[in-house]
């Protein structure tokens, strides 16, 4: 070849090379041009890494039951969170999430190359993506800024700030956002809110197996999860977790096979509520105050009153009297509420029978179709007529008046629409006279005794002297308390009437229990609650209970009713064959029951110093129950059931007594036949009470009547020797009314506990004229009695071994005089 063709070869080939040279360059500086306004673009509006400090992530609010650690419920959005710091999560928690998606997390920088090409290789071998490449940061940028949808672009947006976090944070900064952040299904986000979803305990109550099952779950939270259909290749997925965190020497072999044979339990995949009426009237409380998005979205930490034990049982309780209901008296619900008088702290509260049970009958529809519906809230939304359980706020207001529970009115058939001249002032029950226009109420037990004292009408519910005592009261003055107390529902005074004292107008049961606490608190009123603290998720405190209490009632009054309302004795003839469901050993317990018109409510509201229970019994269409189911078949099992089992943990407080209430006017005092005497002659008067307080009352004549009718039928000569004109010099004949019969016991004190071995009893009674009798109970048991030359003043003791008391006992001391006057006290003692 000649020197002129490898001249011109080799000349060829430097154009051919340069020309090239010149291409490569200008391909390379085109890539680049392009690459760089690639990343522009890719990069054009992603966040800053920074915003993950400072942004507001949506966290769950959390309500609690009283200790803070029972959760009833969270309210969310669409993610359930809570966010934990990183010392809270368990080292083997972070372990199994690095060995199952990053293994490499602490040695690579944002992205780890080759886990992506053996990503790459296994997927193009298998056909499909069967394996990832992305690292723990990577996910994080995807979760917290990117969507997950699967595009080019979205992964080149991922990698960029991936760079970017891994340039601004720790590696345990990142593994704690990402814990805090990816998605484990069933709307919980993080740790936290899995391990409460899926093992109802902290994330820092994890154990090994359970931290692994966790981890297991985000690369498919829908597939792998655990209320699904895939429940097999999930645990397969664990012990896989497992098996790599053994390899990387997280985890001992010993430990790994220990966690691979643990059976885990799962939470039951519910609603996720618990003491579901209680925790919704919390929700709309916050709501109100808070605001709705607020509330789903700011990480609220709520400790409620309710005591989480007594909750179930309560709803036991309710549960299983409304089935025994629905059987005996077709009384399908039942309603609960239990409340600590000496707080206001409501700590347990049923709605209904059973919030999530279908409405009875089935198919009915709402309201009127139906004899119950689980979700409706009888005991704060439900207005119900409570019977006699209003009766105690009328005697109330009749002590503070100066009327007694010696006090004696006349239980007879009496007409009370004074106004009325079509209602005749005798009544008759055997005729059809139930005008809507007359008032004359029956008994319970369809008799009238008579004259009767203040003391056995209210603790027997005797219905025509409450209504008297209604009257006696004042309709005006007694709304008023009712209002004092916290009953709100009472706004229509002309549609009651007297027969408010029997129920004619409607309450809720929460606020006629908050009524009853005044009286358990010797008449100061605390005001309800169901919120013990509030805090924001940086742990702010937006409220916190404060004992808020009002004086509505003199402390003697409350005493009086409690007095009265504790007495066993007294009630008895009410109760009868059921007695024994209203005592309870060691315990001091007042009660209350009421029953409404045809039996469609019955009610049950009892307490102790320190708890008030309130039960109703009914349908929520207010279609009546049958067979006669009052408050004692209907109501007062769930009541007795439910303060038994609640008393076992309290202490035994007993009611402060009241003063001895010294009356001159004789039916105050307990004297319905009151003698005059001018001359020497006697003058037996018997009136009912209106006779000697106003006379000028337009119910006098109503009143008066039926007295005299009673006495021609029952006192032989009658109209002979009683009722005569009384001279206007006459006056109560002393002989026949002597002073006051009293009885103070000195030693021991109500409420003390015996030290010794015996125990010294000692009293002091006085009386007008000389004293008869002097008889001393012991738990009921007469084991002292003494007749013999008492004179007007005695000073009664006697000593009681120790092996004859028992752990709670009470002492009464039984005083009569010669005029046949009875007087009593009692105490209760602790061994």
């Amino acid at each position: 070849m000649s020197d002129g063709v490898i001249f011109y070869m080799i000349k060829t080939m430097r154009a051919l090379r340069y020309k090239a040279l010149k291409y490569i360059i200008g391909g390379i500086l085109a890539a680049a041009f392009f690459g760089f306004i690639g990343f522009i673009y890719i990069s054009k509006d992603l966040p800053s890494p920074e915003i993950l400090e400072n942004r507001q992530v949506a966290e769950s609010t959390k309500i609690f039951d009283r200790t803070g650690e029972i959760l009833l419920y969270e309210i969310h959005g669409e993610e359930k969170r809570t966010i934990i710091s990183f010392e809270e999560i368990p080292a083997y928690v972070k372990q199994a999430a690095i060995a199952i998606e990053d293994e490499n997390f602490y040695e690579h920088s944002a992205v780890d190359f080759k886990s992506i090409i053996r990503a790459f290789l296994k997927n193009l071998i298998s056909g499909q993506v069967v394996q990832g490449g992305s690292t723990i940061t990577q996910q994080l940028a995807k979760n917290a800024f990117l969507s997950p949808q699967r595009t080019l672009i979205r992964k080149l947006r991922e990698l960029v700030l991936a760079t970017r976090l891994e340039k601004q944070y720790t590696k345990d900064e990142i593994l704690n956002l990402y814990l805090n952040q990816i998605p484990y299904g069933s709307n919980a986000y993080g740790i936290e809110a899995a391990a409460q979803t899926f093992f109802s305990k902290s994330a820092k109550d994890l154990n090994l197996a359970e931290a692994a099952l966790l981890a297991a779950l985000p690369k498919a939270p829908s597939y792998y999860s655990p209320y699904g259909s895939h429940t097999q290749e999930l645990m397969t997925r664990k012990d896989s977790v497992l098996e790599k965190m053994d390899k990387l020497g997280y985890i001992s072999k010993t430990e790994k096979d220990s966690a691979q044979k643990i059976k885990l339990e799962f939470s039951q995949q519910a609603i996720g509520i618990k003491a579901p009426h209680f925790v919704i009237t919390i929700q709309e409380y916050l709501i109100n105050k808070y605001g709705d998005n607020f509330i789903r979205t700011a990480g609220l930490r709520v400790i409620t009153t309710l005591d989480w034990e007594l909750q179930q049982f309560a709803e036991k309780v309710a549960k299983e009297g409304a089935e025994r209901n629905k059987n005996f008296y077709q009384g399908y619900n039942s309603a609960l509420v239990a409340q600590d008088a000496t707080t206001g702290q409501i700590l347990a509260l049923v709605g209904s029978k059973d919030y999530f049970a279908e409405p009875e009958p089935e198919g009915c529809k709402t309201g009127l179709d139906c004899y119950f519906e689980g979700n409706f809230n009888v005991a704060t939304q439900g207005l119900r007529q409570p019977g006699s359980a209003m009766k105690p706020l009328a005697y109330a207001v009749a002590f503070q008046k100066g009327y007694s529970p010696e006090t004696v009115v006349f239980d007879l058939p009496t007409e009370f629409a004074s106004d009325n001249p079509n209602c005749p002032l005798i009544v008759n029950f055997s005729k059809n006279d139930e005008s809507k226009e007359c008032f004359h109420p029956h008994n319970f037990d369809e008799r009238f005794r008579g004259p009767v004292n203040l003391r056995n009408s209210l603790a027997q519910s005797i219905n025509v002297p409450s209504v008297k005592t209604l009257y006696l009261a004042g309709m005006d003055n007694v709304l008023k308390l009712a209002k004092d107390l916290g009953i709100s529902t009472l706004t229509e005074r002309s549609r009651y009437g007297l027969s408010l004292v029997l129920g004619g107008g409607e309450v809720k049961l929460a606020e006629l229990v908050g009524a009853y606490s005044a009286f358990a608190q010797d008449g100061k009123k605390y005001k309800q609650t169901m919120i013990l603290e509030v805090k924001d998720k940086k742990g702010k405190v937006l409220e916190k209970y404060q004992p808020i209490f009002e004086e509505v009632l003199e402390p003697q009054v409350a005493r009086l009713i409690n007095d009265v309302l504790s007495d066993v004795e007294a009630r008895s003839a009410l109760f009868e064959n059921s007695l024994n469901l209203t005592v309870f050993p060691n315990h001091e317990v007042a009660l209350k029951t009421g029953t409404t018109n045809d039996y469609r409510d019955a009610w049950a509201i009892g307490y102790t110093p320190s708890l008030v229970v309130g039960v109703w019994a009914g349908n929520n269409n207010n279609e009546p129950m049958q067979k006669r189911a009052g408050s004692i078949l209907a109501a007062i099992p769930m009541w007795h059931d439910f303060l038994a089992e609640a008393l076992k943990t309290r202490a035994t407080i007993t009611f402060n007594k009241p003063e001895t209430v010294i009356q001159n006017k004789p039916m105050f005092r307990g004297d319905y036949v009151i003698n005059y005497e001018v001359d020497g002659e006697i003058y037996p008067q018997i009136h009912d009470i209106l006779f000697y307080v106003n006379k000028n009352s337009p119910q006098f004549e109503n009143w008066e009547i039926p007295v005299t009718e009673w006495g021609i039928k029952n006192i032989p000569g009658f109209l002979s020797n009683y009722n005569k004109p009384v001279p206007k010099n006459a006056s109560v004949s002393q002989p026949q009314q002597p002073g006051q019969l009293t009885v103070k016991i000195n030693n021991p004190q109500n409420g003390s506990f015996v030290k010794s071995d015996s125990l010294l009893i000692s009293a002091e009674i006085n009386s007008g004229e000389e004293i008869s009798k002097v008889e001393l109970y012991l738990n009921n048991s007469l084991i002292d009695s003494i007749t013999k030359n008492l004179g007007t003043f005695y000073s009664y003791g006697f000593l009681v071994s120790g092996s004859k008391l028992e752990l709670q006992n009470l002492i009464k001391i039984v005083a009569f005089d010669k005029s046949n006057r009875k007087i009593e006290e009692k105490i209760i003692v602790y061994k």
